[in-house]
């Protein structure tokens, strides 16, 4: 059995996407077919018997479409705040009604780095996530932009899903991003770069292959990734970095099917 095929057996998955996935490029508006198939693929993830957790971006750039406001008119921490605050409430109700055509219940979980500092939340969201797992229901997560100062937010999505797969006892990571994975040297600058398929360890050599900034929509690139891979795999989990432009490559890989970079949980975990 190769690396791949051994996702087959993963039982509790988080899948994260970036704003950039969710969004049009041309015109910051929401994606509502990616965001169809995003939720059709989940559903029939949780019908199969898994246990689903989405981590979605995107609230800032839904609440900037609704108010009519360009990336550059967001200037202050406050702004951010407050367009991120309409955006939420949007996002989850576009979300709520597509689970709901395919008889899912969803949840929104909102939180911050201080949840993952101070051992009481800590606690308190273990035992929610836990809860509603054994309900049945997807909890969709973000970071609550609203109240995150800059002491205490993560910053980028790639982080908050590695930190829910640890805090989740979670067995596969996929992060859906605007790129086909890691790769030996930057694509967009060399023909002959190659895809990397399995990474078995985040060491020196694969941080010396990491990107620079993220995507318009987006805060991560592909330091962030890594970041999240080391945190994943140092508790247990398997993450994929895979292209989101192509939603239905969640199922593929719940098939066991090669595609994007396998970070492997580290040895200890896999004997």
């Amino acid at each position: 059995m190769n690396a791949f095929e051994a996702l087959k057996k993963k039982d509790r998955i988080v899948v994260k996407i970036g704003s950039s996935s969710l969004m049009h490029e041309e015109t910051g508006d929401v994606n509502f077919e990616k965001m169809e198939k995003l939720v059709r693929n989940l559903t029939d993830l949780k019908n199969r018997g898994k246990n689903v957790i989405l981590v979605s971006s995107g609230a800032m750039a839904a609440g900037r479409k609704a108010l009519n406001l360009s990336r550059h008119d967001v200037k202050t921490k406050a702004m951010k705040q407050a367009t991120a605050a309409v955006g939420q409430a949007r996002l989850m109700m576009f979300y709520q009604k597509l689970f709901a055509e395919y008889n899912q219940v969803a949840a929104q979980v909102l939180l911050t780095k201080f949840t993952f500092t101070n051992p009481e939340s800590l606690v308190n969201a273990t035992n929610t996530f836990d809860e509603l797992l054994k309900l049945g229901v997807i909890p969709i997560v973000n970071e609550n932009d609203t109240i995150a100062t800059d002491e205490i937010d993560f910053g980028d999505n790639d982080t908050l899903s590695a930190e829910i797969a640890k805090l989740t006892d979670s067995d596969l990571l996929i992060l859906l991003s605007d790129i086909d994975g890691l790769y030996n040297k930057d694509p967009h600058k060399n023909e002959d770069a190659e895809l990397i398929r399995v990474v078995e360890a985040v060491d020196e050599k694969i941080d010396a292959m990491a990107g620079g900034a993220g995507s318009d929509f987006g805060t991560g690139g592909m330091t962030t990734k890594l970041n999240a891979a080391r945190i994943a795999t140092g508790a247990g989990c398997d993450m994929v970095i895979a292209n989101a432009s192509d939603v239905g490559v969640i199922l593929r890989l719940a098939d066991g099917n090669e595609e994007g970079t396998l970070f492997l949980a580290h040895k200890e975990y896999r004997d």
